[in-house]
């Protein structure tokens, strides 16, 4: 694939944040042709650190690093020692699983910063890898990036809320196919699912018996709804050498803008990301690191409270859609919800350009996550009214530009 290919495939257009660029000019345009936007405009791409503020304490352990000077602002370059040393602590207790924090845990720039490494560092030109779909979009990305040939394993997420609806026996052949790395997010980013403990369980059973990777991507594995049960695939018994897990404090709790992520598991993979992130960009931001002490740390019911406004807007979000008739998987965990459309008399790019200039609502086309042409996702960590207000909005829009 040529450098200009490889470029092209990566596609930032829906990106986070991208679209925000675009709605200034539109806000231009209806004021000069008069029209007025519907309410105020919800970005439903990322999360609302606004509407859902960071920890108390975050920014004074920033502060406090700043004034700490060049003993935090230049740490090793898979992360400052100490800190790594308690998120080891925390991360242990949290997963059930025995983490050292010597070699088995790196800080990145970000969760996507751990995620191009540990790609980086597993797959090189023609192998061959599992990736769920729909599954994270970067995910895809990257592989193709880095020369990889991706086996899709579909996920039939509408099946049924007790599992995820993972495709084992996709999975099993794939393997068989030659795949000897497996790339998945859980919950599941777009549509929230869990992965039961069997589904875990196969899983590891199917990486012990084909001697492959796993790289579980576990970001939003602490915003869990009702006492969901959740398996940590990193406490199996698949070997240490064959797992790597990313995770780090991000919208959960509204830190995503310090760029913190944090891989643990394989000293192999680690010790190759390491090198990587050397030549990348050193290490993670120095002062920023020190924010990972609040981590795991914050004030008793904090956690909870926050799960607890999330699932109230997940309930009338999924009920504003399961009424116009929009089948959508109920999440389980994480922000995101992943509604199908009507069968519309446009194209989808088009309908979500048209949300944006004509409804004020920034959403993320379903074909960023897999072949999901008649899907959109929505980040709903955002200002509760507002959510709905603009939820309200995508479905007279869906009306609208039906083809019914």
């Amino acid at each position: 694939m040529s450098v200009e290919a490889k470029f092209k495939n990566l596609g930032i257009d829906n990106a986070p944040g991208q679209e925000v660029r675009q709605q200034a000019a539109d806000a231009l345009n209806a004021l000069v042709r008069g029209d007025a936007l519907p309410g105020a405009l919800v970005d439903f791409s990322h999360g609302d650190v606004d509407a859902f503020t960071p920890p108390p304490g975050s920014f004074e352990a920033f502060t406090l690093a700043v004034e700490a000077g060049g003993q935090q602002a230049y740490t090793e370059y898979r992360g400052s020692a100490d800190i790594r040393a308690e998120l080891a602590v925390h991360l242990s207790a949290f997963t059930g699983a025995d983490i050292a924090p010597d070699l088995g845990v790196i800080i990145t720039p970000g969760t996507q910063g751990a995620l191009f490494l540990a790609v980086a560092s597993t797959v090189s030109t023609g192998d061959k890898v599992a990736i769920v779909q729909p599954d994270y979009f970067a995910n895809r990305k990257l592989v193709e990036f880095f020369g990889g040939e991706i086996m899709p394993i579909r996920m039939d997420y509408l099946g049924s809320d007790e599992q995820a609806g993972l495709d084992l026996e996709q999975l099993r052949a794939a393997f068989a196919a030659g795949a000897r790395t497996f790339l998945f997010s859980n919950p599941n980013n777009p549509t929230g699912a869990v992965y039961s403990a069997d589904e875990i369980a196969q899983i590891v059973a199917l990486a012990k018996e084909y001697d492959a990777t796993v790289i579980a991507d576990q970001l939003y594995s602490r915003l869990r709804y009702s006492g969901q049960s959740y398996a940590h695939i990193c406490a199996s018994d698949l070997s240490e050498n064959k797992i790597l897990t990313i995770m780090g404090p991000s919208k959960t709790e509204s830190l995503s803008g310090y760029r913190l992520g944090v891989a643990f598991g394989s000293p192999e993979i680690i010790a190759r990301m390491e090198k990587l992130q050397a030549i990348v960009s050193l290490r993670a931001p120095g002062y920023n690191q020190a924010v990972l002490r609040t981590w795991f740390n914050e004030p008793e019911g904090w956690i909870d409270e926050r799960i607890a406004a999330h699932e109230a807007i997940r309930d009338d979000l999924l009920a504003i859609f399961r009424d116009a008739g929009m089948a959508t998987r109920t999440p389980q965990a994480g922000s995101y919800v992943f509604p199908t459309l009507p069968k519309l008399a446009i194209g989808l790019n088009d309908f979500v350009k048209l949300l944006r200039q004509q409804a004020n609502v920034i959403v993320t086309p379903g074909t960023e996550f897999g072949p999901h042409e008649h899907s959109i996702r929505l980040n709903y960590s955002q200002d509760h009214q507002a959510a709905v207000a603009a939820a309200h909005r995508i479905v007279e829009m869906a009306k609208r530009y039906s083809a019914e």
